[in-house]
């Protein structure tokens, strides 16, 4: 089982930057992709970025140009670095791992204000 503590969602302007983090621990197996989704209120959740082992990061176009996605492999965390926030990022963030099999974090609440 794999366990994962994320941080770094809050209330911020339009305009403004967040970073999340999650960290992972507990696998018994190697820690493959990891990556961030969404979920906004009465919407699917969606993906925002993954980024593999290697660092080879994939995004979403709606966040291209804004948000940057890294990993530390020897700390087995992700990043999620947001600038040019918009009041439609506004959602609950989700961590992501694959690690044989795939695990989600608790979510943290991401609130862009206009």
């Amino acid at each position: 089982q794999v366990r994962l503590v994320e941080s770094g969602g809050g209330l911020v302007q339009a305009g403004g930057s967040l970073r999340l983090s999650c960290a992972a621990s507990g696998s018994s197996y190697s820690i493959n992709a990891m990556g961030w989704y969404r979920q906004a209120p009465g919407k699917q959740r969606e993906l925002v970025a993954t980024i593999t082992t290697g660092g080879m990061p994939n995004y979403t176009d709606s966040v291209k140009g804004r948000f940057t996605i890294s990993r530390d492999n020897a700390r087995n965390t992700v990043y999620l670095q947001m600038n040019s926030l918009k009041p439609e990022d506004t959602a609950v963030y989700y961590c992501n791992v694959v690690a044989h099999y795939v695990f989600w974090g608790q979510g943290t609440q991401v609130t862009v204000s206009s």
